[in-house]
């Protein structure tokens, strides 16, 4: 895993509930140029259920059974800085309301539909529990 990740911190918030690391920066910005816009949606689940799932922008549809962590913003290459929502199911949220999340990659193939399965890699998600001073300036925004 990479050592440089970065937060995406979701409205306003000076904290983000959602990063990502330099190695999967890299592999979204080449995903991006052979699909086109991303999203992440992280359901709950067994085995691959439970991985970040990156799709085409729009190919999963996300409403009020889910819940918007943040956006990544990543600096992308010749078409310039990008974004990649990332959506988490609203029961999933409320078992890690309290956990800092990062998306890295991995070797090895998921099982799924998320695109970065024929790279040969695997998108997983790392998670800290918020310290204090996070959790509560999170509750003070409503976040």
């Amino acid at each position: 895993m990479s050592d440089d990740v970065r937060p995406a911190p979701v409205n306003g918030s000076p904290v983000a509930r959602v990063a990502v690391t330099d190695d999967a920066a890299a592999l979204l910005a080449r995903l991006r140029d052979k699909h086109g816009e991303l999203m992440f949606h992280q359901s709950g689940g067994c085995c691959d259920g439970s991985s970040p799932m990156c799709y085409p922008d729009g190919d999963f549809i996300t409403g009020d059974a889910d819940v918007h962590l943040g956006d990544l913003a990543l600096p992308g290459a010749g078409d310039g800085p990008f974004t990649v929502p990332v959506w988490m199911s609203r029961n999933q949220f409320e078992y890690w309301k309290h956990t800092h999340l990062t998306i890295d990659v991995v070797p090895g193939r998921g099982a799924g539909f998320s695109v970065e399965a024929p790279e040969g890699v695997r998108f997983l998600i790392r998670s800290r529990l918020f310290t204090d001073d996070e959790w509560e300036r999170l509750e003070a925004i409503g976040a």
